[in-house]
C-alpha cells in the first residue's frame, strides 16, 4: 500500500505566523495605528469564546493594504497559488482594519 500524504496548503504554524505578521503590519499602518497584539490582549470574548476586535475603528488605504499582504506573503515564501488566496482571503475576511 503507499502512503500519499498530499501537502495542498501552508503548514499551520507556519500560515498562523504569517498571518500575525501581517496583521501587526496592517494595524501599524492603520489610522488611527494600534499594536495589534495589544488589540489581541484586550479584546473581549464573544458568546463563543473568541476574542473580538473593533476593527472596524481602524482604517488603512486599499494600496497599502495590498503592499502589506504582498510583502508579508513575500518574506514567508507564500507562493502555491492555493496559498496565496487561502492568505489574501484569511485577511481579508479576517479582522484586518477597513479600506479608506
Amino acid at each position: 500500500m503507499v502512503n500519499l500524504k498530499l501537502e495542498l496548503m501552508f503548514n499551520e504554524e507556519k500560515f498562523n505566523s504569517a498571518y500575525f505578521d501581517c496583521m501587526r503590519e496592517l494595524y501599524f499602518n492603520s489610522f488611527p495605528s494600534a499594536d495589534f497584539d495589544q488589540l489581541v490582549k484586550d479584546a473581549p470574548l464573544n458568546e463563543d469564546g473568541q476574542k473580538v476586535i473593533d476593527y472596524n475603528s481602524y482604517v488603512i488605504s486599499e494600496i497599502d493594504f495590498e503592499s502589506i499582504v504582498k510583502d508579508v506573503m513575500t518574506r514567508h515564501k507564500i507562493k502555491k497559488q492555493l496559498d496565496v488566496i487561502r492568505f489574501r482571503n484569511s485577511v481579508l475576511l479576517g479582522c484586518s482594519p477597513k479600506f479608506l
